[in-house]
């Protein structure tokens, strides 16, 4: 098997990688089209106002922008790196109603009524990203495929037995919920070749798969000829102020968001479309932060039947076919998902390739692996609406797997919710609910012992000398004497070092081996080897601990250059 120089080990390094995308590795949507073909826009260099500012340039901001344009609202569009930067540049591609949650256990937490809310909302997304696409003409691999949930185990074994059984209640309740779902006992993926033998599943009709950077580059592409419409890219926002008074339908509110640069944006209305809101805990809390990972492997054209495939495993794995080459597809198989900052990374791609390589023996080689990072809200719904605490300003978080799906829909809930129209799907994904988050209390108890734990590592060291770093290595330097330092070492022995606290809950970051990024352990922040912030909820870059650190870090923003 073989590795493409562009994944992991770029012949020729970018300084502004991390300005692009949120990793070291490449995903395969490049293959078709490099981050020098996604859209440009200039960054924010003076003060303005706005009727509405979105925060966040993933498919979450552009569909909030897309919908309130499309009804006349005067739209900024703000992104701390560049468009498509963030994790929807690094997403697996799925569009499915058919949630990795499982409506049985949704209805555990929402009732029957919020799971047939869940059901149709994200059919209706999935739907939308098929329309918007015709009516735009962009091409963008957009077709619709079966979805099939099939056992990890081997056929007539206990485990398959009841993971059968679990499949067949769940496709009971799915039909239940108007999804063309059904068990069929009988059902093969056409390709699965290897072993384990595969047969019988859940059957969901009428899904779909694109595309993702393709189709939302084609999105921007419309925005940008739309006079109500801007965008400012490589626009670090570090404050969002909701200010004025409201009482009894008397005096009036307004948003004011600060940059790093110090300029502002009055608007209307903001939306925090940013993966994770930028506070300290509220919904944040709420949530539970993992890495999972994906592998593109070349299979012969036509020789893997065109679907989404899930395997389900305790190490979940996810499957489809994106474009190659006239004689080869990219299969791409993703799974592994482990918390953030908590375990070891490099290991999840030998185990994806085992997976991949034992039940589909036409595999060839694999030419890209790449990361991104999942929200789990603690009860499966993504908060999308109106802040804690807030009235002008709107969240969208807690993808659950379903970012897609997710983020389109978020478009029309914010937009309605904004005109003040009533939208029959916002109690469920409201951030104020309360009554399926209580239920999840004992949960939540346990999680959070669990991420108070990582402040341990205040009292941890990765390195005890910087001459231990291998180039193109990092880790923590914890001296008694001192505060933790996160030390990178390039390619070429330079050293740069920077604070190991995160800036938002002052968490010891971790060394991420497969991204290159120094990874917080308490709420997920992540942040690239110069330092620069890529996940949220941190708003700030790692402080540089010294003058070099600070032109490393200036030069890998690209302002420097």
């Amino acid at each position: 098997m073989a590795t493409t120089s562009a994944t992991t080990n770029p012949s020729l390094p970018d300084p502004e990688k991390f300005m692009h995308t949120s990793g070291a590795t490449d995903p395969v949507w490049v293959h078709k089209q490099p981050f020098s073909a996604l859209p440009q826009f200039p960054a924010l260099t003076h003060d303005l106002t706005t009727d509405i500012a979105i925060i966040g340039a993933g498919i979450a901001g552009i569909h909030v922008a897309h919908e309130l344009v499309r009804r006349g609202r005067q739209v900024t569009l703000l992104e701390a790196r560049d468009v498509l930067s963030g994790e929807s540049g690094r997403t697996s591609g799925h569009l499915t109603n058919d949630l990795d949650d499982g409506y049985i256990e949704i209805a555990k937490k929402h009732g029957e009524g919020g799971a047939q809310v869940a059901a149709e909302s994200h059919a209706w997304a999935r739907d939308r990203v098929g329309e918007i696409a015709g009516e735009l003409g962009i091409e963008c691999e957009f077709r619709r495929v079966k979805a099939y949930d099939v056992s990890q185990f081997g056929v007539g074994s206990e485990g398959y037995e009841r993971e059968m059984g679990e499949l067949r209640e769940e496709a009971g309740m799915q039909k239940k919920l108007g999804i063309e779902s059904r068990f069929d006992k009988n059902l093969t993926v056409r390709g699965w070749t290897g072993k384990p033998d595969q047969r019988g599943g859940m059957i969901v009709e009428n899904q779909a798969t694109f595309h993702p950077t393709r189709y939302l580059s084609g999105v921007l592409a419309w925005l940008k000829q739309q006079p109500n419409f801007q965008c400012f890219t490589r626009t670090r926002v570090m404050g969002i102020h909701e200010k004025g008074v409201e009482l009894l339908g008397m005096g009036h509110k307004s948003v004011t968001i600060d940059t790093e640069a110090g300029h502002t944006v009055k608007a209307e209305y903001a939306v925090e479309a940013t993966c994770i809101p930028l506070q300290k805990l509220s919904v944040v809390a709420e949530l539970e932060y993992y890495r999972t990972y994906c592998i593109a492997v070349r299979v012969p054209r036509g020789s893997v039947e065109d679907c989404l495939l899930y395997d389900n495993a305790d190490e979940y794995k996810y499957v489809r076919l994106t474009a190659c080459d006239d004689k080869d597809d990219y299969l791409v198989v993703g799974g592994c998902d482990h918390k953030v900052g908590q375990e070891e990374t490099t290991p999840r791609f030998d185990e994806l390739e085992k997976w991949t390589r034992e039940r589909f023996t036409q595999a060839g080689t694999t030419d890209y692996r790449w990361s991104g990072q999942i929200f789990e809200p603690v009860d499966y719904m993504a908060f999308i609406g109106k802040n804690q605490g807030n009235d002008k300003v709107f969240i969208v978080t807690g993808d659950s797997g379903d970012g897609l799906t997710h983020g389109v829909l978020a478009g029309r809930l914010i937009a309605d919710e904004i005109e003040g129209k009533e939208n029959k799907w916002a109690a469920l994904y409201n951030p104020k609910r309360l009554g399926s988050i209580l239920k999840t209390l004992p949960h939540m108890v346990k999680h959070d012992v669990q991420i108070n734990l990582q402040y341990k590592r205040f009292l941890q060291t990765d390195i005890t000398d910087i001459e231990e770093l291998g180039r193109g290595c990092g880790g923590v330097l914890n001296a008694a004497t001192a505060k933790p330092l996160a030390i990178y070492k390039d390619e070429q022995g330079k050293v740069h070092k920077y604070s190991a606290l995160c800036p938002h809950m002052k968490g010891v970051v971790c060394w991420n081996h497969v991204e290159k990024s120094f990874d917080c352990p308490v709420h997920g922040s992540r942040f690239s080897k110069d330092g620069i912030c890529v996940n949220g909820p941190a708003k700030a870059n790692l402080p540089p601990a010294d003058k070099a650190g600070a032109a490393d870090q200036e030069y890998a923003a690209g302002s420097g250059m």
